[in-house]
């Protein structure tokens, strides 16, 4: 009996200089961006560091005070003000955001007539900064320019709305004009999820009698998940840097009524002279996000292996 003859092996061509050139050609467009931003994330970060763990003032000094800068800074009313408005801003911003953003793409999702015309005028506010979307709510809620000047022009004038004017309504009007900013952006994000959802399982829900309400809280919204998660980080990172918005509204007032962290670290770093508490107050808000971003990231990491492992 006649043995099978072996399969053909073929040794492989070695790659032309052009091939291995083109290879190499990302690698060397990536360097230096890879080498600055690491620079100006790591080298620039270490340095604010030890400024706060110095006894600088209005210009950078490098004698070690230890934590000196901390200690003043939970010590400063301003500080934990402004700590405790991101705090409260964050929660309600983040869910009442998300909240009217999937309300608005659940109604489009109903093929409803002028969906494009609809779409556009609900996207608009995302494609305004955050600065102009200051200034409009603020002439809308200034007492003496907005809502309470037209109302008492009509002849109501005992009208009074002073949302933006009292301390404890003030950072209500912040919410109100950060969700209005988003909510047409978390809106298309939604609408976008909802129209990839698999059309079987929304026919097999009614088929087993579910009602259109049943069918997007257990089936719909809940294979959406993915999306959901990135929205709330993107808000989430909306919320922590938020600085613009509250100084063109508010300016941080009454009194400190509305100061954020990010506005004590500018405050302290270019108005007040006070380096190392800046330093000290930016620091913390680093910590924060650490804190916040890493069980989100190993969250997903370890659903993305879960989800590898299934197939």
């Amino acid at each position: 009996m006649a043995l099978a003859a072996p399969p053909p092996t073929f040794a492989s061509r070695p790659k032309s200089r052009a091939a291995r050139m083109a290879q190499l050609v990302p690698a060397f467009v990536l360097i230096p961006t890879i080498i600055t931003t690491g620079i100006y994330i790591f080298v620039f970060v270490g340095w604010n560091i030890y400024l706060s763990l110095s006894n600088s003032t209005l210009l950078p000094t490098y004698d070690f005070a230890g934590f000196d800068a901390y200690t003043r800074l939970w010590r400063n009313p301003r500080w934990t003000t402004g700590v405790w408005n991101l705090a409260v801003f964050g929660a309600l911003y983040i869910i009442l955001t998300t909240a009217m953003g999937v309300f608005l793409a659940v109604l489009m999702d109903q093929k409803v007539k002028g969906e494009n015309l609809l779409r556009s005028i609900f996207l608009y506010p995302i494609a305004i900064s955050f600065v102009v979307t200051g200034t409009t709510w603020q002439w809308i809620l200034n007492p003496s320019t907005g809502l309470q000047a037209f109302v008492q022009s009509l002849g109501w004038e005992n009208f009074e709305f002073t949302l933006i004017t009292s301390r404890e309504t003030a950072l209500w009007a912040v919410v109100l004009a950060a969700v209005w900013h988003a909510s047409g952006f978390v809106m298309v994000m939604v609408l976008a999820a909802l129209r990839g959802v698999d059309r079987d399982m929304v026919k097999a829900g009614q088929i087993d009698g579910a009602g259109m309400l049943k069918i997007y809280r257990r089936i719909i919204l809940p294979s959406i998940w993915p999306v959901m998660i990135s929205v709330l980080i993107i808000l989430l990172q909306f919320a922590i840097k938020t600085f613009d918005l509250v100084l063109a509204l508010t300016h941080g007032g009454p009194g400190i009524a509305t100061t954020f962290p990010a506005m004590f670290v500018y405050d302290r770093l270019f108005a007040a002279g006070e380096l190392a508490q800046g330093a000290a107050a930016a620091v913390w808000m680093l910590i924060g996000l650490v804190v916040v971003f890493l069980p989100i990231g190993a969250l997903h990491l370890v659903m993305r292996r879960q989800k590898g492992g299934a197939k």
